[in-house]
């Protein structure tokens, strides 16, 4: 059966045709139309002939006729190609003024950038007036830079009076709270700007920050003076709260308590996300000042770093309604609730949780006293499709295609292709679809389909073990547990043996060439090459070996080694805590990155279901969280990473 299928995927193109269909992409990157023409002629019987036509129609989409478009989208409906291409001769047609053609594609169906809003939206001001610039203007409160099909529409707004000088301090703060810097300096140095900061006093912060917000010569009773005095702050607080909060300390009764109580916003999250013990201290100086999520989330953190359980309440029921829902968030404020003596209620929230299997859902469970249960509970139902489903299915045109794009490396290609193939399936579909997928190692396809089926479930799927001979001798030979390297290879690559990161990270374990050559070494590898990096027993031992050796100079805590092999492990060293232990699972709650953290956490919960799976005896997920302990001279973080 296996066999039929991967017929259905390689169809009847050569190797050769795969040749000149990969020649045909290198002639489109590098924009030769020539080439590509003279490629695409042979190409027209190609299983992937429509990516050919398409990057012929993206070259020449300048000065393309729509009925060329037109001939595209009729081809190839409802396809990712056919979305692509809709978004790209928008775009066009709105740059060249050709509203009539523009009016006939607009929306999208696939929704729409940035980018392209703002040319609907000169689409709706040419058609009915200015009336339509009021959708503009919530765009104009962002902190990035927009595009330039934005900006005649900002000065459509500004020359109607209708973006006030507190608009524009407004979006000043904005992109100098996102570290948006040429962004914040357009907007204060721009001459229509009634109230002006000259580039020279934006300079010499830029210079020395803290020196500059130390001496404090900002002429604090000005609008300008006030804004100028916020941006040095945030420039220094991004780099040392303390410092911040010191100086600010000194200056800050000479502004307005509005704009005040936002500096101490400021400071008190910088201090949150830089764990400075003091952060939720400061956070009391808040007041009313408006906090952004990001903000809020952190005081919550702030709040449980310092294990201080009323502000971890308080902090949790002024999020958004939205928020409060969110599991981790549920988990938590039901944490101090039991903290605070109401266990009662701790525990009805924390069944509201328990139910997840996932890094919250078995902390509640745990936190209930069934931690165990919930795995004995765990019942998979895999895919009953016959043979014929399979076939089915496996003939589908986004199918086929998904598959052949994928073993031509051209995996962001097959992931949408294969995403057009699942959408809209009930769980039966999906797990018909996972295991096609598995069947033809597409794992990482099998796990994120297996993964959207909502009320039936094969965790088999979900937690596949591929690689049971690789997996089992680099647990061995390196003396670490085996469902702790599947949780690594299950988050870092989905079992993509061949998958390459955009940071150049290889393989199963995802392991950078630097890496790789140290652990050669370290192992005595001589016969090692980066040509081999790949290979999956060479993945697997030298991704083990580089988890062990950070495991055990850091306490042994899975917790701080998986934050070690995400984001190195003098970040993970400096994590820690200052001053006391710390509860694992607040740890990870508080490391500062936001991929890290999660990573972290879906590591640690993959752990679990992995012993589960290996039929591994029973440890609570708390347990392997374990307690962080403080920064120590003993624990020196050396070789590089």
């Amino acid at each position: 059966m296996l066999v039929a299928l991967l017929c259905l995927v390689t169809g009847p193109a050569s190797a050769q045709s795969d040749a000149d269909f990969l020649a045909a992409k290198d002639a489109f990157e590098r924009g030769d139309r020539a080439k590509l023409d003279m490629l695409a002629t042979g190409l027209k019987s190609h299983l992937l002939a429509s990516y050919v036509t398409y990057w012929q129609i993206k070259l020449g989409i300048d000065d393309v006729e729509y009925d060329t478009v037109r001939g595209f989208l009729m081809q190839y409906p409802s396809t990712p190609l056919a979305d692509r291409l809709t978004v790209d001769w928008l775009k066009t047609a709105a740059k060249r003024g050709d509203w009539t053609r523009f009016a006939l594609d607009y929306p999208p169906a696939t929704g729409e950038d940035i980018e392209l809003t703002c040319y609907g939206i000169q689409f709706r001001q040419q058609r009915d007036g200015d009336a339509a610039l009021s959708a503009v203007k919530p765009l104009w409160f962002t902190g990035q830079s927009t595009p330039d099909a934005c900006e005649p529409l900002f000065a459509a707004l500004l020359a109607k009076g209708e973006l006030s000088s507190a608009d524009r301090r407004a979006r000043f703060r904005l992109a100098t709270e996102a570290g948006n810097v040429r962004l914040a300096q357009a907007l204060v140095t721009d001459p229509s700007a009634r109230e002006r900061i000259s580039l020279a006093e934006l300079t010499a912060i830029e210079r020395d920050p803290a020196r500059a917000f130390a001496k404090g010569a900002f002429g604090w009773k000005t609008a300008a003076g006030q804004d100028l005095a916020l941006y040095a702050l945030e420039r220094v607080a991004r780099k040392d709260a303390d410092a911040a909060h010191a100086s600010w300390s000194k200056w800050r009764d000479r502004v307005p308590k509005a704009l005040r109580e936002y500096g101490n916003a400021r400071v008190a999250y910088h201090a949150a996300r830089q764990l400075r013990p003091r952060a939720n201290e400061w956070f009391h100086e808040v007041g009313n000042a408006p906090l952004s999520p990001e903000q809020q989330s952190w005081r919550v953190r702030a709040a449980l770093r310092g294990l201080a359980w009323r502000d971890v309440r308080a902090a949790i029921d002024v999020l958004p309604d939205s928020e409060q829902q969110d599991p981790g968030w549920r988990f938590w404020k039901a944490r101090a609730l039991a903290e605070l003596g109401a266990k009662e209620e701790a525990d009805a929230l924390y069944a509201t949780v328990a139910s997840g299997v996932n890094f919250y859902g078995l902390l509640a469970a745990e936190a209930l006293g069934r931690g165990a249960e919930q795995f004995a509970a765990l019942k998979s139902e895999p895919s009953k499709a016959t043979d014929d489903a399979l076939a089915a299915f496996a003939a589908k045109a986004e199918v086929r295609r998904a598959v052949k794009l994928a073993a031509l490396d051209m995996r962001p290609e097959s992931r949408r292709e294969w995403i057009a193939a699942v959408t809209g399936q009930d769980d039966e579909g999906l797990l018909l679809a996972a295991d096609y997928a598995r069947r033809v190692g597409l794992y990482d396809r099998a796990i994120n389909t297996a993964e959207r089926t909502l009320a039936r479930h094969d965790y088999a799927m979900r937690y596949m073990t591929p690689w049971r001979l690789e997996f089992g001798a680099a647990a061995r030979d390196q003396n670490i547990d085996e469902e702790l390297l599947y949780a690594i290879a299950r988050q870092e690559s989905r079992f993509a043996p061949d998958i390459v990161s955009s940071a150049g990270a290889v393989g199963l374990m995802q392991l950078m060439p630097g890496t790789a050559r140290w652990v050669a070494k370290q192992l005595a590898h001589i016969d090692y090459n980066s040509a081999r990096i790949a290979q999956v027993d060479l993945n697997t031992q030298f991704g083990a070996y580089y988890f062990k050796y950070w495991h055990e100079r850091l306490d042994r805590m899975p917790a701080l080694a998986a934050a070690a092999y995400n984001a190195g492990p003098s970040r993970a060293q400096a994590w820690r805590p200052s001053l006391a232990p710390l509860e694992g699972a607040i740890w990870v709650e508080t490391i500062p990155f936001n991929e890290t953290r999660d990573y972290v956490k879906k590591v640690l919960a993959n752990t679990m279901l992995y012993a589960n799976a290996l039929n591994r005896p029973y440890v609570s997920l708390s347990t392997r969280l374990g307690t962080i302990m403080p920064r120590s001279a003993a624990a020196v973080v050396t070789q590089a990473e």
